[in-house]
């Protein structure tokens, strides 16, 4: 019974895919299915047992997004490039995930809604998420634009904090033959 935990999918050299639940070859279409039903499982590498389920979800998303209807800008893709091997990279991962997170659960709660007022009518429900995206979508580009007006001023904020603290401590050293400007040396009377 413990069997339904997670479903195993073995990689092949010759790169087919062994969907060991079912005892079959399956596609990467059909691994994007079991994503869409929310089905639990791991790709392993039929040699080396290696977890290959990352490299296959990013195969999934590659497909989709050289598709009609990319998700993701060329810009946008290009600045996650830019993340790889910075400092913030780990931090920048999280941000996404929790906010994919969120996101998905607006949908969930205004899916039972939906179906709790119009039963099980699929095209309803859709409408409705149409509805509350084209609401979402100014609300949102103005909540990231204050976000990021934010964030601005408190970067500009913090920089000028530094150069204070910076000024504050080189004004307290002794420097031989520092004057601070303004300040009457005594060398020059006559």
């Amino acid at each position: 019974m413990g069997e339904q935990q997670n479903r195993l999918i073995k990689k092949y050299p010759n790169r087919r895919l062994y969907d060991t639940r079912t005892s079959t070859y399956i596609t990467l279409a059909d691994v994007k299915d079991l994503v869409l039903k929310h089905e639990e499982f791991q790709v392993v590498d039929a040699k080396s047992g290696d977890d290959l389920t990352r490299s296959i979800l990013l195969q999934i998303i590659l497909e989709e997004e050289s598709g009609g209807v990319p998700m993701f800008t060329s810009d946008l893709l290009a600045q996650m490039i830019r993340f790889y091997g910075n400092a913030m990279q780990g931090m920048m991962g999280k941000y996404l995930e929790n906010n994919i997170k969120a996101f998905t659960d607006m949908q969930h709660k205004l899916q039972e809604q939906a179906r709790s007022l119009y039963g099980d009518n699929a095209s309803m429900s859709k409408d409705l998420w149409a509805q509350f995206l084209s609401f979402q979508g100014p609300a949102m580009q103005s909540m990231m634009g204050a976000y990021v007006e934010q964030s601005q001023r408190m970067f500009q904020q913090m920089q000028e904090n530094l150069q204070e603290q910076t000024r504050k401590m080189f004004a307290g050293f002794q420097f031989p033959h520092f004057h601070p400007p303004g300040s009457d040396t005594g060398g020059d009377k006559k």
